[in-house]
């Protein structure tokens, strides 16, 4: 039997391979995973066109995925940079990897990504609209716009994000509303712009079913972006990002009408007691569809430790059903980051994502932090570095501060309490301040 997309075979009661590899991974009932592919609930993005892809299921029930965002700009644009950043969030099993690029060799960086990449690949089309065309803005003609998202398409990216939900009604809702950081996702700005430039509705929104057309083709997920999310967290939870969630939820039955899978993005910068109402609010308004935020970022006084910050936000927002966690790096608000930049955030994501799956009680969580937990028990110091998320930085603190006694470190030394308890109760004497015998 034929399908079209991953969401149509699922309704059609076929199983694919992808839907077999992600329900091996996921230890998941394979008919289960496939109910909720059909409703939407779960996405593999997984484009026809993307050979390399080892596929990941984002959403219900299936563990917390991270994206890490890369790319080259007008002042980083160099390829074999950016491509060694890509190989180290593989090794270090990202699970998906956003190509950001907005200046230079773009069609190149981009081909060479979906080749050498296991991880999904996602894009922000518009980004690649004005390089590609070397045109201004508001000269980008409507057709222009979809033919990119096309290309996209034929050369394998598995999700594209595209600010379809801010369009005419939602722009007046904004300028209705006083914001302290006005729009500050750089797709949403650049659409805004072109609409105010040009008097004309958003072309992703006017020209919709051409759009899912394109996506169905090749299976590739729409990640319906969220351009009016809070850029502060004093702009958290207001009308604009309400309103254009509302645009958000019609958007996605719309696609999956044409069997086009759906991501939801979200915000952004929010206070730490508006999590949760913002992961209902998604939910119920876009029907169950996957939730993918930025964050959130919890206070905006960090710059240098927005990962941290994001780390926060994103715990808390997976533990309350967030389904995908866009990394953040110590970088953000400030420069390109580094690689040594993006091993960090991706770390900070991880362990936000694995705090939120052992709140959700995701199958095999909780068994990864009891053998580390039996581990520090026995003070078997290899078996707790093979369990690190980051065994290479575990080992070297280790060995930057060798402890006298081999069954202690050198916070504690003998009066390690883990030692002592040891020996108590097998019986043994604690010696102190004695030397060993």
């Amino acid at each position: 039997m034929n399908y079209t997309t991953q969401m149509d075979a699922a309704r059609k009661g076929i199983i694919t391979k992808e839907m077999e590899i992600v329900s091996k991974k996921e230890n998941m009932n394979i008919e289960i995973l496939r109910e909720r592919i059909a409703k939407g609930h779960v996405v593999i993005p997984a484009n026809k066109n993307h050979k390399s892809l080892d596929p990941e299921g984002v959403g219900r029930g299936l563990r917390t995925k991270i994206n890490v965002n890369l790319g080259i700009s007008r002042d980083c644009p160099d390829v074999d940079i950016e491509l060694d950043k890509v190989r180290s969030a593989i090794d270090m099993k990202a699970e998906a990897i956003m190509d950001l690029s907005s200046f230079g060799k773009t069609k190149e960086f981009r081909k060479k990504l979906v080749n050498m990449s296991t991880a999904m690949i996602g894009t922000v089309p518009i980004y690649d609209a004005v390089g590609f065309y070397d045109k201004e803005l508001k000269d980008i003609t409507e057709k222009e716009f979809l033919d990119v998202v096309r290309k996209h398409g034929e050369d394998g990216v598995d999700f594209v994000t595209i600010h379809v939900g801010l369009n005419r009604d939602t722009a007046k809702v904004f300028k209705k509303n006083n914001r302290i950081t006005n729009i500050v996702s750089r797709g949403g700005s650049l659409l805004y712009a072109w609409m105010e430039l040009n008097n004309k509705e958003n072309p992703f929104y006017e020209h919709y079913d051409e759009l899912l057309d394109i996506c169905e083709e090749h299976d590739m997920t729409i990640s319906l972006g969220d351009a009016l999310r809070p850029g502060s967290v004093a702009d958290g939870t207001d009308a604009p990002q309400i309103a254009e969630l509302m645009v958000l939820g019609e958007l996605t039955k719309r696609a999956w009408n044409k069997n086009v899978q759906v991501i939801i993005e979200g915000p952004g910068h929010m206070k730490l007691n508006e999590i949760e109402a913002n992961v209902i609010l998604e939910k119920k308004l876009c029907y169950g569809a996957p939730f993918y935020v930025l964050g959130p970022l919890v206070t905006d006084i960090a710059p240098g430790y927005d990962h941290i910050t994001s780390a926060i936000g994103g715990a808390i927002a997976a533990s309350h059903g967030v389904d995908f966690l866009c990394y953040v790096t110590p970088a953000e608000h400030l420069r390109l980051p580094t690689l040594e930049d993006m091993k960090e955030g991706i770390i900070a994501s991880k362990i936000a994502a694995h705090a939120g799956d052992l709140a959700k009680g995701i199958e095999g969580a909780e068994k990864w932090d009891l053998k580390m937990s039996e581990a520090r028990q026995r003070l078997d110091w290899e078996e707790m570095f093979a369990l690190s998320l980051d065994e290479e930085k575990a080992r070297r603190y280790r060995k930057e501060s060798t402890p006298e006694h081999e069954d202690s470190c050198t916070m504690c030394g003998k009066m390690c309490s883990m030692r002592n308890m040891n020996r108590i109760m097998e019986g043994k004497d604690i010696n102190i301040l004695r030397a060993e015998d």
